[in-house]
């Protein structure tokens, strides 16, 4: 049950527990109590101290039936509870962002306490892990804040995104040119230690280097009739092949995203929907196990 969270998250109800936090004494407390019939799981809370537990009843017409059945799902040694009140609690991957903050692994449990007073739990949270590989400046980069963005309302699986950043101030880094060219205007570029170009504007031909990726270089070309020293930008090219999930952006692409083993290339100017469908081929690319949910 990797990964679990009960959705809707009415299905969770939050109690005070004033026994042994016990697997014994807590299916004692409640065989025979009554249950609403939407309840499948309970925490129950003593001090600082969480349990986790599903419950059956034989009746789930009737507003309340007694329990007939307990499993002990999570006991406080291996389960822990915390207040985030960003945290939106009907969101799998926002939940296993919460346990990978309070480092809690895939053999605990986490149960929080987010938006709206509202409290939902992940077990055993092992989320499908993404690298974004994305050019800065800006900051935060635009597909991995795009990709932030799908999984704050996107049905996927548990997802954690991570950053590999390219820094565009670390590529010019060791050259010394006369000037800079790059594709557009970007803030946080003015350090590069010589006058900055922009292609996009058409500037008079000067003896720069350029900064950008085979899509600029043919603008280039067309533009001057020639080709400048350049510096590689594309992150599809710069991230290369990857044996892990790996989210990346690519100029030649316009219209769809491509896969290409367990990279998914978006094109440059990718809308949320682009990005969306990129991280499902991702999800299905998978472990069954990260698939599945």
């Amino acid at each position: 049950m990797k990964n679990f969270v009960p959705l809707p998250y009415r299905r969770v109800s939050v109690q005070p527990y004033q026994g042994e936090m016990t697997e014994p004494a807590i299916r004692a407390h409640l065989m025979g109590r009554e249950t609403y019939r939407r309840t499948d799981f309970i925490v129950l809370r003593k001090g600082g101290d969480t349990a986790v537990v599903e419950v059956t009843a034989p009746d789930r017409q009737s507003l309340f039936s007694p329990i007939d059945g307990v499993r002990v799902l999570a006991l406080p040694d291996k389960c822990l509870f915390v207040e985030a009140a960003d945290a939106d609690c009907s969101n799998p991957s926002a939940l296993a962002d919460q346990a990978y903050r309070a480092g809690v692994g895939s053999e605990g449990t986490l149960v929080v306490r987010g938006k709206y007073e509202h409290v939902n739990f992940i077990l055993h949270p092992d989320p499908l892990v993404i690298c974004v590989v994305e050019v800065s400046p800006p900051d935060p980069p635009k597909l991995f804040d795009l990709a932030r963005h799908v999984l704050s309302y996107a049905e996927l699986p548990p997802i954690r995104l991570e950053l590999e950043r390219i820094d565009l101030n670390d590529l010019a880094a060791g050259h010394s040119p006369s000037a800079f060219l790059l594709p557009c205007r970007s803030g946080g570029l003015e350090g590069l230690g010589a006058p900055v170009y922009f292609l996009d504007e058409r500037p008079p031909r000067r003896d720069w280097t350029m900064i950008g990726c085979e899509r600029s270089l043919q603008f280039h070309r067309h533009y001057y009739g020639d080709e400048p020293q350049r510096i590689e930008l594309c992150p599809r090219r710069l991230a290369g092949a990857r044996g892990e999930p790996t989210l990346v952006k690519c100029c030649l692409l316009e219209f769809a995203s491509e896969l290409e083993g367990k990279v998914a290339v978006t094109p440059w100017g990718s809308d949320l929907g682009m990005v969306e469908a990129a991280l499902r081929q991702l999800v299905a690319v998978a472990e069954p196990a990260h698939s599945k949910g």
